[in-house]
């Protein structure tokens, strides 16, 4: 570390109470605005420099900023064992061992950061999570690239790696600085056309005189613009972040003066903790993907509807989108969106067999490697767990409640949408702020005490739920759905249903919709016990015995 660099930084957390990591974490995420601006300005044709300056930055953060020696070491073995695995090993299997490889490398921080536990100290494990997309994503594109192209998939096609690409570039994608310690991830596909400027071509047939402004002989479109809405958004958030945090933190909501208030306003205070926290996430999001933008990577094609260049190909977070989010869906699909791409791509349908679609087994995958991504931490699995359940009632709601408020057609809204839509917003917004209450608190016993503090209002509302659609309601509201709507609205149900099947896959891993899952598990044990009987042999077997071996077989593999 640098002689003295934390002086500034101790002085400006005495003066606004955070810590001097957190602090310095801001701090590198301005200084990638200049420096952004500098690697763009690295001639084009020499890209061995832009890969050189990119790595020397990332060096100055981890070791001259941060001191994370340990951390560094972290990164080159987590990256070199990888770039040996995809280079060596010539199998099927050779994704799989990159992946058991990452992820249990990583574990192996997050029990130590849970030893630890000093929530306000920088650790390796944020740019580790970051870096574990960017590495099993390289061991699927390099075993893409020595498939032939018949048995690829467009999405395949187009991140294929045909050959092992030098040292340099790939130090220069494992440490590019400006999404080192938060992200965005992407694949190597993206940082390759970006380093060779291949990225900025114009589609054919496309004009170059309306093709976006750049200066003098560079390639890469003018960006200051965007990176700057960016910038201010994220400057935006901070600010607002650390006012908050001084008023809705996690001591306050443990402390007995908490008990002071009555129900409706512990619950605002819940809800506002959670706002808060995701505060700190649309500030850090959006001042990362502003100086990905300003780098010229974020650059994403010419915007038919505008005209003018894209730059959304970084995008993480949608932070309107979240807080007016109607169902679990929206509210999860809009958080953290590059890892639910990587999630889809590299998880949900590669455990999937060639030629069948994603079933029980590639959700219950994707499930699992985002809770073991995330950590170990109790809270988040407090979360997941009931956010999945919460995905099972919104998924009721949305098909026994929702064609009430349209047309006996399906095909328009009527006047009393809008209530049902305001209705499933504070719904939304109030389920989202116990559940996502552990995933602050992190500890089994400290959420326990906070869900008890608002009377478990989510966990009996989920109760009630169940038992409503365990009841003679569910099958009264589709006798009366069908009624009102003649039979007319069930081919536009069942269309919408065919499409979620074929486009779904789980948010941040968790299921979309378990219902279904769960009774794929059921089918195929059906099937199973036919076929058994079919054979001759014993049948006395019960289904929910056979799902639970179901259950523990997959687990096991």
């Amino acid at each position: 570390m640098l002689p003295y660099i934390n002086t500034p930084f101790e002085y400006a957390g005495n003066a606004l109470g955070a810590s001097v990591d957190e602090l310095k974490l801001i701090f590198s995420f301005l200084l990638s605005y200049p420096l952004a601006a500098i690697l763009k300005r690295i001639p084009d044709n020499l890209p061995w420099r832009k890969n050189v300056f990119i790595v020397g930055v990332s060096l100055f953060y981890l070791i001259g900023l941060f001191d994370l020696w340990d951390g560094l070491r972290t990164l080159i073995w987590a990256s070199g064992v990888t770039y040996g695995i995809a280079m060596f090993v010539d199998s099927p299997y050779m994704p799989w061992i990159g992946f058991a490889y990452n992820m249990g490398h990583m574990s192996v921080n997050h029990i130590q950061r849970m030893i630890v536990n000093d929530p306000g100290a920088i650790d390796i494990t944020g740019a580790q999570m970051v870096l574990i997309m960017k590495l099993t994503a390289f061991c699927w594109n390099v075993y893409d690239g020595r498939l032939p192209d018949t048995e690829l998939s467009d999405f395949q096609k187009e991140h294929a790696i045909k050959e092992i690409p030098n040292l340099l570039d790939y130090a220069g994608y494992v440490f590019f600085f400006p999404g080192l310690m938060a992200g965005p991830a992407f694949d190597f596909c993206d940082y390759r056309q970006y380093i060779s400027t291949t990225m900025f071509q114009l589609p054919p047939g496309v004009d170059p005189s309306k093709g976006p402004p750049t200066r003098k002989k560079r390639k890469i479109p003018r960006s200051g613009t965007p990176a700057a809405w960016n910038f201010g958004y994220g400057i935006i958030w901070i600010l607002a972040f650390l006012k908050f945090s001084a008023w809705y933190n996690t001591d306050a909501l443990l402390s007995d003066s908490f008990l002071k208030y009555g129900i409706f306003r512990r619950i605002w205070n819940l809800h506002m903790l959670g706002l808060t926290t995701r505060m700190k996430y649309y500030g850090v999001w959006s001042l990362t993907e502003g100086a990905c933008i300003l780098s010229g990577i974020g650059y994403n094609g010419i915007d038919p509807k505008t005209g003018r260049a894209s730059w959304h190909r970084l995008q993480n977070v949608r932070p309107w989108d979240i807080e007016t989010a109607q169902n679990t869906r929206a509210y999860l699909g809009n958080w953290n969106i590059n890892t639910n791409n990587w999630l889809r791509n590299y998880v949900y349908l590669r455990v999937t067999p060639k030629g069948k679609k994603p079933g029980f087994r590639a959700t219950l995958a994707t499930f699992f490697t985002s809770a073991f991504w995330h950590g170990f931490y109790p809270g988040y699995y407090m979360a997941f767990i009931l956010a999945s359940l919460l995905q099972t009632i919104a998924k009721n709601g949305r098909r026994l409640l929702r064609p009430f408020f349209l047309t006996a057609d399906g095909g328009s809204e009527t006047p009393k949408k809008r209530y049902y839509d305001l209705v499933t917003i504070l719904v939304t917004q109030l389920a989202f702020s116990f559940t996502v209450a552990p995933f602050v608190f992190l500890s089994f016993s400290s959420s326990i005490t906070v869900w008890a503090r608002v009377y478990f209002y989510c966990l009996i509302g989920v109760a009630a739920c169940f038992g409503a659609l365990n009841s003679p309601i569910k099958p009264q509201l589709q006798a009366q759905l069908k009624k009102r709507n003649k039979g007319k609205i069930e081919e536009v149900v069942k269309i919408e249903q065919a499409k979620e099947r074929i486009q779904r896959a789980p948010t941040l891993g968790l299921p979309d919709d378990p219902e279904a899952e769960m009774d794929e598990i059921v089918a195929e044990v059906r099937k199973e016990i036919e076929e058994r009987r079919k054979r001759g042999g014993s049948v006395g077997m019960d289904i929910r015995k056979a799902v639970e071996e179901k259950l523990a077989e997959f687990k096991k593999k």
